[in-house]
Formats: C-alpha cells, sequence, structure tokens
C-alpha cells in the first residue's frame, strides 16, 4: 500500500452521530498519522471519520469501535396501549376483502417457476398492495418466503432463484402502486408526492404513512397462507434496512411468520437524538429534524411504530446481521433492538460494514430462513 506524504488530512473523533469530542486538520508528512481518540463511559460506538485531499480530491473513511454494545438500552417509550392498538389494527384488517387479483407474466416465468404481479385490497377499501409472486410450477405444497423492501419508491422483479429451490416468494411494495412500471414512475413519486414519505402524517399514530405499511405486510400474508400451493406451516419473512424493520415488525404482528431474518434493521430507537445519542433511520429527531418533529404528538406517534417496541414481542427464532460503520442505520440504534428480543436470536456482526453488505452475509441470512423453512 503506498503511502500519501505532504497530505492535508481532517479527522474527528466522537460518539457516532453526534458533535466531535475531537477533530483537526493538519498536513501529515510521512503519510501515517495515528488519533488517540478517548474512550466511551456508556455503551455505545465511537468512531473516527477522516477526509483526506489527494490532487485535489477529497477521499474519506472511517472506522468505528464498540464499547459494551449488547448494555445498549433503548429510549424510546412504550406505549401501554402498545399490543392492543396493534390488534385492534389487525382487526380492522381482517374485516377488509383480500380480493386478490392476479397476473402472469409470461416473458418473467421459467421452466420451474411461474411469476405473477399480483395487487390485494390492503387497510381500507380502494387501497391496494403491490407485489410479485413467484410460486413453483410442479404439483405439490410449498412453504413461503414474504420479501419486504428497504425504502424508496422502485418496480420489483421477484425472488425466482428461491422459488426455483421449491419456496413460494412474494417480494412486495409499500406504496400502494404497481411495481411493474417503468423507472421514471417511481423516480418522478420519490422526488414528488411520496419525497420524505416517512414523516406523512407522524403527528396522528392512526394516520401515519407507516400504518398501511405494516398492517399491509400482514395482508400479504394473509394472501400467501390461502395459497393452495402453500404447505399451511412455514412461513418466513426477510428484509433489510427499511425491509430489515419490517421483517421484524412482520414476525411480531403476524404469528403465522415462523422465521425472520434482518439485515441492519432502521425505524430502530428513533428517539435516540432527544436522548443526546445516535437514533434509527430516518432519523426522525436528529439536529436537522428537530424543528420539524420535535412535537409531543410526533414522539408519541413513534412509540407506536418503533421497531425496539415490536422486538420485545417477537416469539420465533430469527438471524440479523450489522456493521459498525453503518452512517444510515445507527449500530446503537441496532443493537437497542437487538437487546430486547427474548426470543432465539443469532447474530452475525461484520464490523467493518456500513449500510451495505459482504456476499458472506447475504447468502449467510438467505440459507439460514430457507433451511428453516424446508
Amino acid at each position: 500500500m503506498r503511502k500519501l506524504r505532504n497530505t492535508v488530512v481532517k479527522y474527528e473523533v466522537g460518539p457516532e452521530k453526534m458533535e466531535a469530542i475531537k477533530k483537526d486538520s493538519l498536513a501529515i508528512a510521512n503519510g501515517t498519522l495515528n488519533v488517540e481518540g478517548g474512550t466511551m463511559k456508556t455503551p455505545g460506538f465511537l468512531r473516527c471519520t477522516v477526509t483526506a485531499m489527494v490532487n485535489g480530491k477529497a477521499y474519506r473513511g472511517l472506522a468505528t469501535a464498540a464499547f459494551n454494545p449488547m448494555q445498549i438500552e433503548p429510549t424510546v417509550e412504550n406505549p401501554s396501549d402498545f399490543n392492543s392498538y396493534w390488534n385492534n389494527a389487525k382487526a380492522e384488517l381482517a374485516a377488509i376483502p383480500v380480493d386478490a387479483r392476479m397476473t402472469l407474466l409470461p416473458e418473467r416465468c421459467t421452466e420451474n417457476v411461474n411469476v405473477y404481479h399480483v395487487n390485494l385490497q390492503n387497510y381500507k377499501v380502494g387501497t391496494r398492495l403491490y407485489g410479485i409472486l413467484c410460486v413453483p410450477k410442479k404439483e405439490g405444497k410449498y412453504p413461503a418466503l414474504l420479501q419486504v423492501p428497504g425504502a424508496g419508491i422502485r418496480p420489483y422483479s421477484g425472488d425466482i432463484a428461491n422459488a426455483e429451490k421449491g419456496v413460494i416468494t412474494f417480494q412486495i411494495g409499500i406504496h400502494g402502486i404497481p411495481v411493474d412500471m417503468d423507472a421514471s414512475v417511481y423516480n418522478n413519486l420519490a422526488a414528488g408526492a411520496l419525497a420524505n414519505y416517512w414523516n406523512i402524517n407522524l403527528d396522528d399514530k392512526d394516520r401515519y404513512y407507516y400504518k398501511r405499511v405494516y398492517v399491509g405486510c400482514v395482508r400479504a400474508n394473509d394472501f400467501l397462507t390461502s395459497l393452495p400451493q402453500y404447505d399451511g406451516k412455514n412461513l418466513g419473512v426477510i428484509g433489510g434496512s427499511q425491509g430489515g424493520a419490517l421483517s421484524i415488525v412482520t414476525a411480531a404482528l403476524d404469528s403465522r411468520v415462523k422465521f425472520l431474518a434482518s439485515y441492519y434493521p432502521a425505524l430502530s430507537d428513533v428517539t435516540g437524538y432527544l436522548k443526546g445519542r445516535a437514533g434509527g433511520w430516518p432519523h426522525l429527531f436528529a439536529k436537522n429534524n428537530l424543528s420539524f418533529n420535535n412535537t409531543k404528538e410526533k414522539i408519541n406517534t413513534a412509540g407506536y411504530y418503533d421497531v425496539v417496541n415490536f422486538a420485545r414481542q417477537l416469539k420465533v427464532p430469527g438471524i440479523y446481521t450489522l456493521g459498525f460503520n453503518d452512517e444510515t442505520c445507527p449500530p446503537t440504534s441496532m443493537f437497542a433492538a437487538y437487546n430486547v428480543i427474548g426470543a432465539p436470536k443469532e447474530l452475525f456482526i461484520v464490523p467493518e460494514t456500513g449500510h451495505w453488505t459482504f456476499p458472506e452475509q447475504r447468502e449467510k441470512l438467505n440459507a439460514w430462513i430457507i433451511n428453516k423453512l424446508e
């Protein structure tokens, strides 16, 4: 590795997502710099971020150290009526007909798998939920896997690979729009009507955007478990980031789910910022959002939707993976959720990863849940 000499370096050291406790800018003569970053007296993560100017271009890197992460406790309030609130929401959903509509997509089908664009009636009459269903063609009964999406607005192609292995897969969108349109449609929505959708109606727990999303995941399972090809007992859920959150939420809300796999779950301990530490994506109460979201009503709503409070309810085995350098879903927030899980759990930590995974992580979690479903 070539050392860069006479390079200007800026560095900051401090708890992740918080103000730096130490920072400096200096020229490095011999290409190396040792930074004394200190320690932490409370459980959490200390991060060093370095930016080097080379030939007029900035290069950035970071490293994060863990301090007793298994002792991190949540900051989010757990509403006293949390369970009754969601039981009522599920009861309301159950009263709405599923009204499933399936359209075969011949161009996506394979020799062994049929692929469908599906839309279902969601939590209110007239609202729809869309996804891509992949079903093995061979006659028989099969386990099912719900795949819940990361944040954003996009089309989906379905999980044919796992369907080829003998698993019914259903990859859903969350926005009530078809998932087989041209990419430009989603780009326009992301920049327009659905920009920052995670803030929509945050001041009202009954109208908050994620209510349609959370009950929609249960509705997706209503459909999956109704399929004649379903084996009647083996149902799993998997997702990353927002999908990592939704996999926990779905498994907590729906007793039909028997296994879950979650990559770096978002929406975890979002109130951390109000207590002087990192909170989870979408950073609702971060410093730059406080003037907009720091109200009693919005903080109250957050408690009903925070992954921490769903993680407390889990009763089925799950596997989880995360990295210490994640700047989107801070590890402090993810450990706050993981640490309250009382169900059987496995944690695959890859410290150097950020908001991304190595192939080994994908392979491990996919193999784990497919093996459980067989």
